[in-house]
């Protein structure tokens, strides 16, 4: 029997303090793909997918892919971007529906747009009121997505990747295709199960690398060898939504009776809350980080990661305050990037590689969150259109642009200055702009995990630090208002 099925690719991790919406022209700049130009540009990559094309030819599927879509981390998805995309998607369902047998989505699962907090369960329910409630959907989905009671009802199967930094995009794409396969068979007839505790997110944001996550990724696999249980997925979830259904949620995706999987999820889920005080990571101050840098001397770069001033969690990629500490304090032998800043980058555009300028660097967007502009002389090394070809776990393969693009010498820092915000995960967003990292003696990037998949082979030691921008850890700082309150840890002494 031949299947056909629908597939899509639609992600966005909203962070509603950040100021700028993410409209329809900020997911062209990675790229809206229609059909056959998003499986030709992603289909042989570590993406969903590659993971869903692998299934469909496993086993013999028909399959139509209407769009691959994402923007980086920043405000509310408007309207209009919403329409345009998630509308492709519905009007395919809509015109398909009589032939379809399943539909294969891959999102992220924190998107907010404009007009909704819960972007994905907004996009399903639309599928659901054109395909009916029979026709088997399954979804990916990040980690870090902030799952919602209407994702689960509208979708049969729910599956998160279990790395973070993602590493098995592929893989668990084509779980979830093999799930599909077999509800479209009939063997199955998945739903997914959620519970949540009351927190903004998990106490170390769901890092596998290292801390209990570990061990409750594991008890996760083992669960899924259990009778019924088809997929169990564990989510750090993202904290810079100020939605009601927020936080660190267990999904089980099962068939047949739900008591011993939900025994399960409740287990993890009281672990999770239990475990809330025990941060791993040492969340240095700029300046605390620039003194350790300074006095390190081995044999191997020390990264020094921003994790405040991440754009993989929407923050402006602007922030001054940690280049600001290592240009005071004398650090050399060094590299940074990316500092998000348009205006500059087109300043240096007009001048010559080899001149020396007066640039007032960073800190534009809003300086209450990481500082503001650095009034610096800079020698100019460097200008590109920001294009490159990834190399690592995450962007191998893959064509990415940063924008125009220049790179300049600040005292004893090379400093990629970028048009379009990004987070560092890949040597060759440095590398491609004639900087290698692993001959500096200190690499300052933002970031918060996802550049260990890459720089820790060629790391002496790693630090993080928190610049005070819009993804600072003191939650306190910023205006929730929409949240569930008490929810840890702004209610630090609450208890369930």
């Amino acid at each position: 029997m031949t299947f056909r099925v629908l597939t899509a690719e639609f992600a966005h991790e909203t962070n509603t303090f950040n100021v700028r919406k993410t409209d329809y022209e900020a997911f062209e700049v990675e790229g809206v793909l229609f059909g056959e130009a998003a499986i030709l540009a992603r289909g042989v990559a570590n993406t969903e997918i590659a993971g869903f094309m692998d299934i469909a030819r496993k086993f013999h599927w028909k399959t139509e892919h209407v769009v691959s879509a994402s923007a980086e981390p920043a405000g509310p998805v408007t309207r209009d971007a919403f329409d345009r995309i998630g509308g492709a998607i519905v009007r395919a369902a809509m015109a398909r529906k009589d032939d379809l047998d399943g539909i294969l989505l891959g999102l992220h699962g924190a998107m907010v747009t404009d007009f909704a907090p819960d972007g994905e369960g907004e996009l399903l329910a639309r599928l659901r009121a054109v395909v009916g409630p029979d026709l088997p959907i399954a979804v990916t989905l990040d980690p870090h997505a902030n799952v919602t009671a209407k994702m689960c009802e509208h979708a049969n199967i729910l599956i998160s990747f279990k790395t973070y930094p993602h590493i098995d995009m592929r893989n668990i794409a084509q779980h979830a295709g093999d799930l599909l396969h077999r509800t479209m068979m009939g063997e199955i007839q998945p739903k997914t199960f959620l519970v949540r505790r009351p927190m903004l997110e998990e106490a170390n944001a769901g890092r596998t690398d290292v801390g209990p996550m570990v061990d409750w990724i594991d008890a996760a696999r083992a669960h899924e060898q259990t009778p019924g249980a088809l997929a169990v997925s564990i989510n750090g979830a993202f904290p810079n939504a100020d939605i009601p259904e927020v936080g660190p949620t267990v999904l089980v995706t099962y068939h047949g009776e739900l008591a011993p999987h939900q025994h399960f999820a409740e287990s993890i889920a009281d672990q999770i809350w239990e475990n809330r005080f025990d941060v791993l990571n040492t969340f240095y101050t700029v300046d605390e980080a620039a003194e350790i840098a300074l006095h390190y001397r081995g044999d191997r770069p020390m990264i020094i990661a921003d994790y405040a001033d991440n754009p993989g969690a929407g923050g402006y990629g602007d922030a001054t305050t940690l280049l600001g500490s290592l240009l005071k304090v004398g650090v050399g032998e060094a590299c940074f990037g990316p500092i998000v800043d348009p205006e500059t980058v087109r300043l240096l555009h007009n001048a010559t590689v080899g001149d020396t300028v007066q640039i007032s660097l960073g800190g534009k967007t809003d300086p209450r969150f990481g500082g503001g502009p650095l009034q610096v002389k800079a020698k100019l090394l460097h200008l590109s259109d920001g294009r490159l070809i990834g190399d690592g776990p995450q962007l191998g393969g893959l064509a990415f642009t940063f924008g125009l693009t220049a790179v300049v010498q600040i005292n004893d820092i090379r400093v990629l200055v970028v048009t379009e915000p990004s987070q560092m995960r890949d040597l060759q967003q440095f590398r491609a702009f004639g900087i290698d990292p692993s001959a500096h003696r200190v690499v300052g990037l933002k970031s918060m995990q996802h550049f260990r998949a890459a720089f820790e082979p060629i790391a002496g030691k790693i630090i993080v630090c928190d610049s005070g921008a819009l993804c600072t850890m003191d939650y306190g700082k910023m205006p929730y208002r929409n949240v569930p309150r008490p929810i840890f840890p702004l209610d630090r002494d609450m208890t369930i």
